[in-house]
């Protein structure tokens, strides 16, 4: 499957906050994509701690998710070995996200607000003067 940087900066952005800032989300995307590189999945094993919690923060909110797999050691044991994976859909929901995104950047509600209208709106119109002596009362 593979992500890439964009795709997992956008995923982050979109599940995490949508107010963060890109060069955040971009660098929590690099450091989490340098375990993954080219592989879509990767063991636990090879984290460190707070890589690991990283990792856990990124499950709740819902970018990753875990795998085990069982193997019969040589002596006869069973091992349990546990990965890291992108969600499965995650891709299809980053892409998704980022064509609504655009689409929503690319149309500008105030375009046209120079262009609709009568142009007079845009010219000052000479203050009328009030002749002070031409004032009448209809009381």
């Amino acid at each position: 499957m593979g992500m890439t940087l964009d795709e997992l900066t956008r995923a982050i952005q979109q599940h995490i906050d949508l107010e963060m800032e890109e060069d955040v989300a971009r660098g929590m995307a690099e450091h989490a994509l340098g375990f993954f590189g080219f592989y879509n999945r990767i063991i636990d094993n090879a984290l460190e701690p707070t890589d690991r919690n990283l990792f856990y923060m990124f499950q709740d909110y819902d970018l990753l998710t875990t795998e085990s797999e069982e193997t019969t050691l040589w002596d006869g044991r069973e091992w349990r070995i546990h990965y890291w994976k992108f969600k499965p859909d995650l891709k299809e929901r980053v892409e998704s996200y980022m064509q609504r995104s655009k689409k929503t950047e690319d149309i500008d509600p105030y375009a046209d607000v120079y262009s609709s209208g009568s142009t007079s709106i845009w010219t000052r119109e000479s203050e009328k003067v009030v002749n002070p002596n031409a004032f009448t009362s209809d009381w």
